[in-house]
């Protein structure tokens, strides 16, 4: 059998492709959990880590102590890896056992559809064992398939099932309502994101990632033609990644740590990698529908036209560091906004972003129908909807449920009469200087 007509230049090239991104977005998930402590840290005015080097105890390395805490995702994964792994004696022991897996593969699999780099001219080559092969223009990408928005968006919702399967085979009650919650929350905002991605895709009026690229470059990026369906596809993704403010499956107060409390060792580190995993994923995924994915404006180079490999590296070094801007800005809504309630996300979901969601696509399919298809028209249209959704906001029924009941006699529902004052009345406390300044301070 003649392996040359089998074995083509875009599948080596995607062969490489894959086993070099399943390293770097290993890589990548380590020191995404270094950026959230050190970010987490920063905001909440400490250090972070700052000790663990790559020294290893050895004095000729002693150069190499410290290293602003580089070394600390190794020191974590070796911690992970030499604690003791427990498992509850009334366990399912095979689905206890299959449910991490099942939530960190469908994480790494989902980034094949991404073009990294762009259109690459191959030369032709030979391999060992197969003979010549024909060059020419491949992708640089692991999957090139006309279908590759519905793979991932097929990939991603397999997530849920390693979490529910956690929560369901440890037998403790707590994980059980955290990987309901879960499962309930990702059927939710399953909807506003295929529906935003519709809006998105009838805009451009193709599937294939490479021609979603080429049209931001001709085009522009679509966060700014579509900027209500971006913000409504970020939320969703930030709900299908289980990250605050969204994370109420694993909600410490009220579930002890949720899907994975019974969970220790490298299950556990692989539910933790899995989300980091997932923000990868669904960031690169943002960046392909809304930033333009490897473009740049102004930058003649990032072009797809390029096909050069230095234009090829320096696609995916953009690309790459859009990916890791989006990351950080998911960091940084994780430790600025608080956890949402269970109850107001579902309602969120559904009196809201799914609303939202299809009005945008409606508004879309009107737009597209009558040709008024450029940037700024879109970006008119986007503006009258956000205006007519705010006007048309306070007529609407308001929830009366959950409501702050009032505490007579309080300070804040004081009884009639009363005048209740919480501020401070001492002198020195009322002085910005005590003991400098007027008031006299008795020792």
């Amino acid at each position: 059998m003649d392996l040359s007509n089998i074995i083509t230049a875009q599948l080596v090239v995607s062969f490489i492709v894959i086993n070099v991104m399943v390293q770097v977005i290993l890589l990548t998930v380590a020191y995404s959990i270094y950026l959230e402590r050190k970010i987490c840290s920063y905001i909440q005015d400490r250090i972070g880590p700052n000790r663990v080097g790559f020294d290893f105890g050895l004095p000729f390395l002693k150069f190499l102590r410290g290293c602003v805490g580089l070394g600390q995702p190794m020191a974590d994964g070796l911690k992970f890896l030499l604690k003791e792994d427990y498992a509850p004696s009334r366990v399912d022991k095979y689905l206890f056992t299959l449910a991490p897996a099942a939530a960190f593969i469908p994480a790494l699999i989902g980034f094949i559809i991404i073009p990294w780099g762009g259109m690459w001219i191959c030369p032709d080559f030979w391999l060992p064992f197969v003979g010549d092969i024909k060059g020419g223009p491949v992708q640089i990408a692991g999957l090139v398939a006309n279908v590759g928005i519905i793979y991932i968006l097929a990939v991603a919702s397999l997530g849920v099932y390693g979490i529910t399967l956690g929560g369901w085979a440890s037998n403790n009650k707590y994980s059980f309502l955290g990987g309901l919650r879960c499962t309930a929350q990702m059927i939710s905002y399953e909807i506003p994101l295929g529906v935003s991605l519709l809006a998105a895709l009838l805009l451009m009026g193709t599937v294939m990632p490479d021609g979603i690229i080429r049209y931001q470059n001709e085009h522009g990026w679509l966060i700014i033609s579509q900027p209500i369906a971006a913000v409504i596809f970020f939320i969703a993704i930030l709900a299908e990644a289980n990250r605050a403010p969204f994370d109420n499956a694993e909600a410490e107060q009220e579930l002890v740590g949720g899907y994975h409390t019974e969970y220790s060792s490298m299950r556990f580190a692989l539910f933790f990698l899995a989300e980091y995993a997932h923000m990868i994923t669904s960031c690169s995924f943002f960046a392909l529908i809304f930033l333009g994915g490897y473009h740049l404006p102004f930058l003649p180079w990032l072009s797809p036209e390029e096909t050069s490999l230095l234009a090829v590296a320096l696609k995916f070094g953009v690309y790459f560091g859009k990916v890791v801007l989006l990351i950080c800005f998911m960091i940084v809504i994780r430790w600025t906004v608080p956890r949402i309630r269970y109850d107001q996300v579902m309602m969120m979901a559904w009196q809201a972003v799914i609303p939202m969601a299809m009005a945008v696509l409606l508004l879309t399919s009107v737009m597209v129908y009558l040709g008024f298809r450029s940037p700024l028209q879109m970006f008119a249209a986007n503006a009258v909807l956000m205006a007519a959704t705010l006007a048309i906001l306070p007529l609407l029924p308001q929830p009366r449920n959950n409501h702050k009941i009032k505490l007579h006699g309080s300070r804040f529902s004081p009884m009639p009469g009363d005048c209740v004052v919480t501020g401070p009345t001492h002198a020195v406390a009322l002085d910005d200087r005590p003991v400098e300044g007027s008031t006299a301070v008795v020792s």
